[in-house]
């Protein structure tokens, strides 16, 4: 794991500008106090990874609050700190004839997914063998203890180095020689992925070059996505002004979509008239050409749509604007020239 994302308290030096975190000690007082939120998000995620996985497959959540605080406890020395550290001075459980690292998963994503689908899996196996009569005492015990075991000594260190390798080769594309096609590619698919759902696949990803990198490149692509798809939604709303009934679907659509849900703008009226949708995917790809080839980073992920500009690194704002500006002019313009050939009112 790389450097670790601290909170803009920390002196920029960023040719020579200063944050406002830095001239002002009551922002900085600010921005320390909510990194408190900022830590317990990305430090516990493994808890709340797990949990979300028992609660979806329908096993015992309180066990898998317990796993996830198994692989960020303060026994363990933390993720952020194992590449400053010496394999010499790595802290060790010693059971004489083998050891076992002590190390954390703090921030990881995948770890903890292999880690809860396994607690998941021994649940429902010992709980399909073990007699109703100890069922309370044995399930639990044996589920947890193997779960704890199998994280720490295989799927923690396997799925770490997927993690870092699947970050590195999305890093690669990002700020690599080809990133603009890389750029244009992703923001030209991503809303055919939203329709799909594999577009959740994305907040691993996020996740894991937020921690390995201190931010991600790719978050800034699916906020400029959501705005494309509701700036085309805005073209309609212009070419159906006249349509009262078409209006009330079109509104809150675009006001979502601008917000960052971008489901009923793309089935409630996008994919109804397909060209929008079109547009949508290519503005899209022209202002993620334009973030990629500027670098601009988010520091966090949640925040889509118009307010993702919250979560740009103040350092990229200005850039983040431009490519807004674009995810807004360009399926704008593109949807009311279509539809207007089109004869759509």
């Amino acid at each position: 794991m790389r450097a670790k994302s601290w909170p803009c308290s920390e002196p920029s030096t960023r040719s020579g500008i200063q944050t406002l975190c830095d001239i002002s000690q009551f922002w900085s007082g600010v921005d320390s106090f909510l990194w408190l939120i900022g830590e317990a998000i990305f430090h516990m995620l493994p808890v709340c990874i797990c949990w979300s996985v028992t609660k979806k497959m329908g096993t015992t959540q309180s066990l898998g609050i317990v796993l996830g605080l198994t692989l960020v406890s303060g026994q363990l020395l933390n993720a952020y700190a194992v590449a400053s550290t010496a394999a010499a001075d790595i802290p060790k459980w010693d059971f004489g004839f083998f050891t076992i690292n002590m190390i954390g998963y703090q921030a990881q994503v995948i770890p903890a997914m292999l880690a809860a689908f396994t607690l998941v899996y021994l649940e429902k196996f010992f709980r399909k063998i073990c007699p109703a009569v100890i069922s309370m005492i044995v399930v639990p015990f044996c589920s947890l203890v193997l779960s704890v075991i199998i994280a720490h000594t295989v799927l923690g260190p396997i799925g770490w180095k997927i993690g870092t390798f699947i970050s590195d080769i999305v890093y690669a594309g990002i700020s690599g020689s080809f990133r603009v096609v890389f750029g244009a590619i992703f923001g030209f698919v991503y809303a055919p992925l939203v329709i799909t759902g594999l577009h959740h696949m994305s907040n691993a990803i996020d996740m894991q070059l937020i921690a390995d990198f201190g931010g991600t490149m790719l978050w800034p692509m699916i906020a400029l996505s959501n705005i494309a798809q509701g700036s085309a939604v805005l073209g309609m709303i212009y070419l159906q002004r006249k349509n009262a009934a078409a209006q009330e679907v079109n509104v809150p659509s675009c006001i979502s979509c601008y917000l960052g849900v971008t489901e009923p703008a793309m089935f409630g009226v996008n994919l109804k008239f397909h060209f929008p949708f079109i547009c949508g995917m290519i503005g899209s790809a022209i202002a993620a050409v334009v973030c990629v080839a500027t670098s601009t980073t988010a520091n966090a992920i949640g925040v889509g749509g118009i307010p993702g500009i919250l979560s740009i690194q103040p350092a990229y704002m200005l850039s983040f604007a431009l490519c807004m500006a674009i995810a807004i002019v360009v399926p704008f313009v593109l949807t009311v020239s279509v539809g207007k050939k089109k004869g759509i009112a």
